[in-house]
This record gives structure tokens, sequence and C-alpha cells, in this order.
């Protein structure tokens, strides 16, 4: 184990009761947890976007990379593909990844990038003070649509199976055990690994309340089958009696991005020897 505080002097400016407090702890347990079983603190990188969640890279003391609103997996795809030996993570949040940041999440899916995708959903735009995001439920009452959405949430697990993410789970931030389990086992999956959390916001969307009533943990699922897993996703709070799943969904191994670019590198043979022959032609 490593001498580093995993935690920075930093003061914490989330508002109490935040769900951004679970998944910290959760982090910095399973990182703990991987630098005891022989993993290099200093090969563990966390991308973060914009938003509340983005914090998370002035509170946990490892190497860390603000990127732009919802460019976060971009970031952490460069970072990847220069150096494999890394174990890179991404911390964003639902306006951040499921708005600005969606083309850019549904392709790491597609290419399986090994990366870990941690979504703090809290359902609403926190940092600017409540407006509505792509997963706020119908009818949700903020700054920006005072008299109500009229739009009906995306399905996140939905929309990551049918992209080929080989990773698929939710979590809820007030089930700390299985927050955490989920965490580890999102971070030791080889691929792209998805994880959406479900989390409270405070000031903003105190969901507290319905998730307590409405979420149940998956039982005697078969997390290889995609049928099983697609259906259990579509079950999602697009009306009042809706339940929604926590667990692990769905996993498959497959080789990754990085597999696939570094088996076949391009041959730039050709392409040097033209470069070549333009600048001794302008010397």
């Amino acid at each position: 184990m490593t001498d580093r505080n995993l935690v920075t002097p930093a003061e914490n400016t989330w508002c109490p009761g935040c769900g951004n407090f679970s998944i910290e702890f959760a982090l910095k347990a399973v990182i703990s947890d991987l630098v005891r079983g022989g993993q290099s603190l200093d090969e563990i990188v966390l991308v973060t976007g914009i938003g509340c969640h983005a914090k998370m890279a002035d509170y946990l003391n490892i190497n860390s990379f603000y990127s732009l609103h919802g460019r976060t997996i971009p970031a952490a795809t460069g970072i990847k593909l220069a150096n494999p030996k890394l174990k890179v993570i991404c911390c964003a949040g639902d306006g951040d990844c499921y708005a600005e940041g969606l083309d850019h999440l549904i392709f790491a899916a597609k290419r399986n990038i090994d990366i870990s995708v941690i979504i703090h959903n809290n359902r609403v735009y926190g940092l600017t003070t409540g407006q509505y995001t792509p997963t706020s439920p119908l009818g949700f009452r903020g700054r920006s649509t005072p008299g109500g959405t009229t739009e009906l949430p995306i399905n996140p697990l939905e929309l990551m199976l049918a992209s080929g993410a080989t990773f698929v789970a939710r979590g809820y931030t007030r089930k700390m055990e299985q927050l955490r389990s989920l965490v580890m086992q999102g971070l030791a999956h080889r691929g792209f690994s998805f994880i959406d959390l479900l989390q409270i916001c405070a000031t903003y969307n105190n969901t507290t309340d319905y998730y307590n009533e409405h979420v149940y943990d998956l039982e005697n699922h078969d997390i290889s089958s995609f049928e099983d897993a697609f259906t259990k996703a579509r079950e999602w709070d697009y009306n009042a009696d809706a339940r929604i799943a926590l667990g692990l969904f769905y996993q498959h191994v497959m080789p990754t991005y990085e597999d696939r670019v570094f088996a076949h590198p391009p041959d730039n043979t050709d392409r040097l020897k033209g470069i070549e022959e333009i600048l001794q032609k302008k010397m």
C-alpha cells in the first residue's frame, strides 16, 4: 500500500447530502484495494468533465485530467492509446455525458476501448442550479422548465447495450456495498465498462424517497445473456409504477480497441516517404 493520502486537503464544496460523497468513498476504497493488490497508483488516471462530479479530480490524490464539457471520453481514449498500461477512469455527469458527450459515449462502447466510465446521474444540471438533463423525469420542474419537461428521459443502459458496451451496470449511492462492488468489477473488466450511478442532488433534485420505493436488486440474473440484460434495462421510470433494477446487467469478453489497433499498426512507409520527398524539394 502507498503512503500517499488518497484524499487531498482541498476544501470540499459539495452540498451536504450529495450522492457524490458516496461515489468518492467508493472510488477511494476501490483504488486502495487495487494498490494493495499490486496496481501502481501512478498508473491510475482519473478524467473528469464539467459539473459537480468533476470536483472528484480535486479531492482524490491521483493522476487526473479535467476535460471540456462532454469530452471526458475522447481525452480518456487518447490517454489509454498513448499508454495502454494505464487504468483509466472517467467520472462524468448525466448532462455532461448524455447530452454534450453522447456521441463519444456511443463510439467508446462500440469500439470497446478499455476504460471505465462512471456516470454521476443525479438527473439535473446541479452546478448551474437546476436545469433539466436527458435523464430528467417527465414533468421535471427546473430553472429551464418551470412548467415541467414534456420529454421522456432517455434510458442509458438500453442505449449502452445497443451500442456494444461489454460491461453494463447500475448502482445507487444509498447502497454503498453494492456500489463499491460494481466499481471494483467495472475497473477489473478488460474492455469498455459503463456504470450508471443513480444519486440524489440534495439541493435541486432530491429523489431519495422515489428511489427507495422503486429500486430493487437483480437476483438470479444471467449476466451473459444480452436478451435478459435488455429486458431488465427497459424497466425504467416512464411511469409511477416503474421498477428500477440495480446491479450488473451484462458482461462479455471480447478484444479491446487497443488490441485491434496495436495488432494491425498502420503502415506509414509510403506516407513518410512522400513527406521526405517534399522536404527535400523545399531544401
